[in-house]
């Protein structure tokens, strides 16, 4: 069982930068595949970007892309997503989530999740 505490949210102005972590405990951190997602009022969970086992490999929603990365310190149990140039759109709750093999932007694949941050772009 793994258990995930997302952190690093708050107000921002538009083109500002923010950092969130996912910190992970309860299981071999490198075991698991890592997504970011996020949640607007009134509308759908939607992929933001994810990161594999050892961080070889990650991908970005087209929303996101140019703009947001994504890194992992396994090290440390902890994924990190730095969104660069925010937008008043990018205003969302923010959840991490884990499992061991998703490999795919679908939200229904991942077995663990945080409770999220989150996240306010002003105009």
């Amino acid at each position: 069982q793994v258990q995930l505490v997302e952190s690093g949210g708050g107000l921002v102005q538009v083109g500002d930068s923010l950092r969130l972590s996912c910190v992970a405990s309860g299981g071999t951190f490198s075991n698991y595949v890592v997504g970011w997602f996020r949640q607007a009022p009134g509308k759908e969970r939607e992929f933001v970007a994810r990161i594999t086992w050892r961080g070889g490999s990650t991908h970005f929603a087209d929303s996101v892309k140019g703009r947001f990365s994504i890194s992992r310190d396994n090290a440390k149990n902890t994924v990190y997503l730095q969104m660069n140039s925010l937008k008043p759109e990018d205003t969302a709750v923010y959840y991490c989530a884990a499992d061991r093999t998703a490999l795919t932007p679908s939200s229904g694949a991942y077995d663990y999740w945080g409770q999220g941050t989150q996240v306010t772009v002003s105009s």
